[in-house]
C-alpha cells in the first residue's frame, strides 16, 4: 500500500495559519499596528480605502528593516521578538509568533518599503499570495510602509463571507480604539477613503480617552490607581450615574495588550455592586501591568485571552481596587435606572395636533419625556376582518416545540358581543401584570402580551413603510442643536444620515464629528431627549450590522428597539387597548423584529388541567 502522508506546500500552510490569525480586514490592521508599535515607532498612520476590503496602508517612523530582514519577515515563525522557550515566559512585545506577516502574504498582494535611518536608500519588496515578485532599492523617508491589498483575493470562499463595508469598519475601528488607547504616548492618525476619521496627538491617557470617545466623556471618569505585590492597576472608571443600557466603552489591558475576559469583567461588576442595577454597563479602562512570567499570553493567535498564574488573586485585588476608588469619590446613584424615560410613549388614536400632555393618575405631574404614538395608515377596523386575513397555520414555537394558535384559529374567534364591539364585562378589558405583561381575555382561554417586543412590532413596521414611502412628517426645532459624537459613532451616522433624515429628522454633517439638528420627527414630544435618542439608534444600528439586513430593514429595527416602551413602563387601559388593536393590525403580529414572541395563548383547557393536577 503506497504511503499517503505528505508535507503541504509552504502556500497551502500559510493560507490554513492565516485562517487563524487572518480573520477579516481588522485582523490585519491589528498585526500591522502592533508591528509598528514593537518597532519604536513614534508616529503611525493608518490609510484604508473600502472598509479594507481594497487597500490597507500603515506607514510608521519606526527603526526599518534591513535588505536580509525585510525578505525573511515574510516567512512563517520569522520574528526579532523570541530568541529561545524561556523567552514566551518573559514577552514585553505586542508580537512574537512570526505568523501575521506570512499568513498576510499568503492571501493578498503586499509591498513593503523599509529603510534603517543609517542607510541611505530604502528596500521595497512585492509579494503576492506567497511568492516573491520584486526587490528592488528605492528612496523613502526611514521607517516603514506596508500595503495591502486585495485581501483573501486567491481564497474567494474567505472573501465571499466578508461582510458589509460598516460592519468591517465597525471591526476596524474597534481594533484602532484598542490600539490608540494602550498607547497614549504615541501620535496616530486614521484616513477612510480620503477622510481622516482619527487624529491623536501624543499625550497622558485621559487626553486620548477624549480623543478616542469625545469630550463629553470627561466628566464621568474616575481614576484608578493602586499598586499591590501581585500588580498595578491604573486608568480610569465611570461614574455610576454615567452607567448605559448599552454595552460599550468597555477596555481592560494587561502589560498594554487589550484582553478579554469574562472573569474579570465580573470582578468589576462586583465593584459596582449596589450603585448600578444589573441592567446597565459601566465604562472603564483599566491598565494592569503584570510580571511577565506570572502570565501566559500565547493561549490564541489573537493573543486576546490570558491565563493568569492566580487568577482569584487578581480578581479580588481588581474589586478591592475599583472599589477604593468610587468609595474616594463617596458615589452613589443619581438615577433611576429602572425607567427608561427618554422612550415613555403615550398612545392615542387622536390626531397629534388635537392631543394635550397627559396626567397619569397616580402621579402629580405629566409624564416625563412623553412622545406620542402616531397610529399606522390602516388602523384595526375589527377583530374579525383583521383576524381574517390573517393566516391559519400553525406556528411552530423555535425555544419549545410546541404549536402556536394562529389569530384565525378557533381559539380566537370573537363571541358576538365582541364582534358587534360591545364590552358588556369589565373581565373583558385588558389589563397589566408586573409593569410588562399585557392580559387580553379571548374565547378559548386568555392571551398574554409581552408589551415591548409587541411595541417593536408596531414601530418596526411603521418606520419600515415611512422610510419606503417617504411619507415623513418633520417638526422645526426653534434653535437648531448640535450632536458631538466620538469619531465611531460619526462615521455610522454620516453612511446612514440619508436613511435617518427619511424618519423625519432633519440633520446635516457640520464636519469635525458634530451634527446640526435642525428637525425631529412629527409627534415627538419636546421633552424627549433627542440626542440621547439618536445615540442609542446609532448603537442598535451597529448592532444589527451583523444580521446582514439592508439598511432600511436595520435602520427601522434599530429604531423601533430603541423608542418601543420597555418593561417596567405601567400603562392605561387606552394604552394597552392601542397595543393590542394595532398589533394585530400588523403584516406579522406574532414575533418582534429580533425574534421574541409578541404573545402567547393559554387556552381554556389547560388552565382547567392545571387546576385539577
Amino acid at each position: 500500500m503506497p504511503d499517503i502522508i505528505q508535507l503541504l506546500p509552504d502556500s497551502i500552510a500559510n493560507q490554513i495559519a492565516a485562517g487563524e490569525v487572518i480573520q477579516r480586514p481588522a485582523s490585519v490592521i491589528k498585526e500591522l499596528l502592533e508591528n509598528a508599535i514593537d518597532a519604536g515607532s513614534t508616529n503611525i498612520k493608518l490609510i484604508i480605502k473600502d472598509a479594507g476590503k481594497t487597500s490597507i496602508q500603515v506607514i510608521d517612523d519606526g527603526k526599518g528593516m534591513s535588505e536580509t530582514d525585510a525578505r525573511m519577515a515574510f516567512e512563517r515563525h520569522a520574528t526579532s521578538k523570541i530568541r529561545s522557550a524561556n523567552d514566551l515566559f518573559c514577552i514585553k512585545t505586542m508580537g512574537f509568533r512570526g505568523e501575521a506577516l506570512a499568513s498576510i502574504a499568503a492571501i493578498s498582494h503586499v509591498e513593503m518599503v523599509t529603510r534603517q535611518s543609517q542607510e541611505e536608500v530604502a528596500n521595497r519588496i512585492v509579494i503576492e499570495g506567497s511568492v516573491l515578485s520584486k526587490q528592488e532599492k528605492v528612496q523613502a523617508m526611514p521607517g516603514t510602509s506596508i500595503t495591502v491589498k486585495n485581501l483573501f483575493y486567491n481564497v474567494p470562499a474567505r472573501r465571499k463571507f466578508l461582510k458589509s463595508d460598516p460592519v468591517e469598519l465597525k471591526h476596524i475601528m474597534d481594533e484602532f480604539q484598542r490600539v490608540t488607547l494602550a498607547n497614549p504616548d504615541l501620535f496616530f492618525s486614521f484616513h477612510h477613503n480620503g477622510n481622516e476619521v482619527y487624529h491623536l496627538p501624543k499625550g497622558n491617557l485621559k487626553q486620548r480617552i477624549v480623543g478616542v470617545l469625545g469630550k463629553q466623556i470627561i466628566d464621568k471618569l474616575i481614576p484608578v490607581n493602586e499598586e499591590t505585590e501581585v500588580a498595578i492597576f491604573s486608568g480610569f472608571i465611570g461614574k455610576p450615574d454615567a452607567a448605559r443600557k448599552t454595552q460599550g466603552d468597555q477596555f481592560i489591558f494587561v502589560n498594554k495588550r487589550f484582553i478579554k475576559s469574562n472573569y474579570l469583567n465580573h470582578a468589576i461588576r462586583a465593584a459596582y455592586e449596589d450603585l448600578i442595577t444589573k441592567d446597565v454597563f459601566p465604562a472603564y479602562f483599566l491598565f494592569l501591568e503584570i510580571d511577565p512570567a506570572n502570565i501566559d499570553i500565547n493561549v490564541h493567535p489573537t493573543k486576546t485571552e490570558i491565563k493568569f498564574e492566580d487568577e482569584r488573586l487578581i480578581y479580588n485585588y481588581l474589586r478591592v481596587t475599583l472599589k477604593h476608588s468610587l468609595g474616594q469619590y463617596s458615589l452613589s446613584p443619581m438615577l433611576d435606572f429602572n425607567v427608561d424615560h427618554n422612550f415613555a410613549y403615550k398612545f392615542s388614536a387622536e390626531p397629534i395636533s388635537q392631543q394635550k400632555p397627559s396626567v397619569r393618575p397616580d402621579k402629580a405631574y405629566p409624564l416625563e419625556n412623553e412622545a406620542r404614538f402616531r397610529p399606522g395608515q390602516e388602523s384595526a377596523k375589527g377583530w374579525q376582518e383583521i383576524y381574517q386575513s390573517l393566516q391559519a397555520d400553525p406556528i411552530t414555537d423555535v425555544n419549545t416545540g410546541h404549536h402556536v394558535r394562529t389569530i384565525e384559529s378557533e381559539a380566537f374567534k370573537m363571541t358576538t358581543e365582541e364582534e358587534h364591539g360591545i364590552h358588556t364585562s369589565e373581565m373583558k378589558e385588558p389589563y397589566q401584570i408586573h409593569a410588562s405583561y399585557i392580559i387580553h381575555q379571548v374565547k378559548s382561554g386568555l392571551m398574554l402580551i409581552d408589551q415591548q417586543a409587541a411595541h417593536e412590532r408596531i414601530l418596526y413596521e411603521q418606520y419600515l413603510e415611512t422610510i419606503q414611502n417617504g411619507e415623513y412628517f418633520s417638526q422645526k426645532e426653534l434653535f437648531p442643536r448640535t450632536l458631538e459624537l466620538d469619531a465611531s459613532r460619526s462615521e455610522v451616522l454620516r453612511n446612514i444620515i440619508h436613511h435617518v433624515n427619511a424618519l423625519g429628522f432633519e440633520m446635516e454633517d457640520f464636519g469635525h464629528n458634530t451634527f446640526i439638528i435642525h428637525g425631529t420627527p412629527s409627534g415627538l414630544d419636546g421633552s424627549v431627549s433627542v440626542e440621547n435618542l439618536i445615540e442609542k439608534l446609532i448603537h442598535q444600528y451597529i448592532q444589527n450590522l451583523e444580521f446582514e439586513l439592508g439598511i432600511e430593514e436595520n435602520l427601522a429595527r434599530s429604531m423601533a428597539l430603541s423608542a418601543g416602551i420597555k418593561k417596567g413602563r405601567r400603562l392605561e387601559k387606552e394604552e394597552m387597548k392601542a397595543i393590542v388593536d394595532q398589533l394585530f393590525a400588523c403584516k406579522l403580529p406574532y414575533k418582534s423584529p429580533s425574534g421574541k414572541n409578541c404573545f402567547i395563548i393559554m387556552e381554556h383547557d389547560e388552565l382547567i388541567k392545571r387546576f385539577n393536577q
